[in-house]
C-alpha cells in the first residue's frame, strides 16, 4: 500500500469538539474524511503549531497531549485522545531526513498539540492507530517544507496517512472582520489555492513555482500574515507531488477554507 495524504483545516483551537455552530461544516467534514480514505496503519502529523530550529520528531510510545490553548471552557483542557506513538517509525524517519541532509532530533517529551488531536478526535475517535508529530522549521520557508515532503515521500513504511494540519485561511482578526477588503482577499486566496492544486492544466513544477511564491497570490498576505498555518500544506505536496485528488470547501468562523486530499 502507498500513502494517502490530506491537508486539513482544523478550526480554532478546541472549539470542533465543543460544538460550536460556526464550527458544524468542519466538524462533519473532518468526521466523513476517514471514508474516502484507506485505513491507515500509521498516522504523521505535521501541524502549524509546533516551529523548532531542526525538524523535531515526537517520539514517545504513549504521548501526551499539549493543551496549547487559552481562555476555553475547563471542559477543554480534560480532552483525551490515548493513542499509541510510534517510536520505531520516529527513527526511522529521523533516519531518512538525515540522509536527505536535513538536521532532525527526536523528542520524547513533547505531547501532541491541538492541531492533531482535535481533527484525529473527530477523524479516529478510537485513538487506536499510532500517531507522530513532525514540527515545522522555524524559518517558515516554503522550500525547506516541500523538500521535507519529498523526504517523506520515499520512507520504506506502506500505509501511512500523512495529514498536514492548518489552516487555509488563518487571519485571527479577519475571522470577525466582515470588511470588504478581507472577505475578497479569502475569495481570491481559496480559488487560487484551490486552482495551483486541483487544475488539471498545471505540471508538477508549476504547482511547485506557485506554492514556492505563494506570498504573491491574490489576497496572500491578509490571508496569512503569518504563514505558519499554510506551510503543512506545501509539506503534503511534496510528498505527493501531484495534483490533489480532491478539495472540500467549507466556512468556518464566517470565512471560506479547504481541505485537500491525495489519494494517488
Amino acid at each position: 500500500m502507498g500513502h494517502e495524504t490530506i491537508f486539513v483545516s482544523h478550526g480554532g483551537g478546541p472549539m470542533p469538539i465543543l460544538g460550536d455552530p460556526q464550527h458544524k461544516e468542519l466538524v462533519n467534514s473532518l468526521r466523513s474524511l476517514p471514508l474516502k480514505l484507506q485505513q491507515p496503519d500509521y498516522i504523521v502529523v505535521c501541524s502549524a503549531h509546533w516551529e523548532t530550529p531542526k525538524i523535531s520528531i515526537t517520539s514517545a510510545a504513549n504521548p501526551e497531549l499539549l493543551y496549547d490553548y487559552f481562555g476555553f471552557p475547563d471542559d477543554s483542557y480534560q480532552l483525551k485522545y490515548p493513542c499509541p506513538g510510534a517510536p520505531e517509525l520516529a527513527s526511522h524517519i529521523a533516519d531518512v531526513l538525515s540522509q536527505h541532509g536535513m538536521e532532525v532530533e527526536l523528542n520524547e517529551q513533547r505531547g501532541l498539540d491541538h492541531g492533531v488531536f482535535i481533527p484525529l478526535m473527530l477523524m479516529y475517535p478510537n485513538a487506536d492507530i499510532p500517531v507522530l508529530q513532525i514540527s515545522l522549521c522555524q524559518s517558515l520557508d516554503p522550500s525547506v517544507h516541500i523538500q521535507l515532503g519529498k523526504a517523506l515521500s520515499s520512507l520504506s513504511t506502506n500505509n501511512i496517512l500523512f495529514i498536514g494540519s492548518g489552516f487555509s485561511f488563518h487571519n485571527m482578526s479577519g475571522f470577525f472582520s466582515s470588511d470588504e477588503r478581507m472577505l475578497n482577499a479569502n475569495t481570491q486566496f481559496e480559488d487560487w489555492l484551490t486552482n495551483t492544486l486541483c487544475s488539471e492544466k498545471l505540471t508538477v513544477e508549476d504547482r511547485e513555482a506557485r506554492l514556492l511564491q505563494w506570498s504573491a497570490a491574490p489576497g496572500a498576505r491578509l490571508c496569512h500574515p503569518r504563514e505558519e498555518h499554510l506551510l503543512p500544506l506545501h509539506v503534503c505536496f511534496g510528498i505527493m507531488q501531484g495534483r490533489a485528488d480532491q478539495s472540500i470547501q467549507m466556512r468556518v468562523l464566517g470565512k471560506r477554507a479547504s481541505h485537500f486530499i491525495w489519494v494517488s
